[in-house]
């Protein structure tokens, strides 16, 4: 069975900072990454990161944000610096099978940025 599971979520004030991180399991994955989730929104891509750690970020979290990864733990990271209240979001982690077009998700972990 494959789980990921998200940790460091919470409730930060604006410009504070958090470190998201997800610990996956049961396979071998290639691209991680992270996706969020506001009330009403679709989800949106936050960030990626091949095997290789090459990195992709949304606009709106350049220069904020940096996604990484510890492929000996299977885990990847999203620290997020300067935080706005437009972060406010369920984040869910995301890993590709190596093998297979399938794609596995974390349960979620709520962001909340106050003003």
């Amino acid at each position: 069975q494959v789980h990921l599971v998200e940790s460091g979520g919470g409730l930060v004030q604006a410009g504070g900072s958090l470190r998201l991180s997800c610990v996956a399991s049961g396979s071998s994955f290639g691209t991680m990454g992270w996706y969020r989730q506001a009330p009403g929104k679709q989800r949106e891509l936050v960030a990626t990161i091949t095997s290789a750690s090459d990195t992709h970020y949304v606009d709106s979290v350049k220069g904020r944000f940096t996604i990484s990864r510890d492929n000996a733990k299977n885990t990847v990271y999203l620290q997020m610096n300067s935080l706005k209240p437009e972060d406010t979001a369920v984040y869910y982690c995301n890993a590709q099978s190596r093998f297979y077009y399938v794609d596995y998700w974390g349960q979620g972990i709520q962001v909340t940025v106050s003003l």
